[in-house]
């Protein structure tokens, strides 16, 4: 994979997205999985934690949604697996943080999330690709610019 995140348009939607970071893997996974961090790197989206679950409040001003998930699966420092419970982004999230020559660490991330609007998911999805796809390329430069 590049370093440019890609975008499909099913029903069910799928971005994913890797970089190299000149850092260890333990640094990169520390950072990541700093849950209320997120921020730091992800686009408008600000996370608090409560109990066992993350709430990623993603959004402009008044205009937003709120992401809940709880961690399903984790392999420190290589996996992490989440799951998006809400009520607008349901689905699933995994980062991997792998070795790489100089200690660096190639670090991938993948969501599979159901695309509301039932018929018209596909078209809808299609229509935020561009947004989507600039979003996580936002934030795979500012996650290598803040650990490098």
């Amino acid at each position: 994979m590049a370093d440019r995140p890609s975008v499909a348009t099913p029903a069910l939607g799928v971005v994913v997205g890797e970089v190299v970071i000149d850092a260890p893997p333990d640094a990169v996974w520390s950072y990541v999985t700093d849950w209320e961090r997120q921020g730091e790197w992800i686009p408008a989206t600000t996370v608090r934690v409560v109990g066992d679950e993350m709430i990623a409040r993603t959004g402009l001003g008044p205009i937003g949604f709120d992401d809940t998930m709880h961690v399903i699966r984790s392999e420190p420092p290589r996996l992490c697996e989440v799951a998006h419970t809400g009520r607008v982004v349901s689905g699933t999230g995994v980062f991997t943080c792998e070795p790489a020559d100089g200690g660096r660490t190639v670090f991938a991330w993948e969501e599979r999330v159901r695309v509301p609007g039932g018929p018209v998911a596909g078209v809808l999805w299609r229509l935020a690709a561009p947004g989507i796809r600039i979003g996580y390329g936002v934030a795979l430069t500012r996650l290598r610019r803040n650990l490098e």
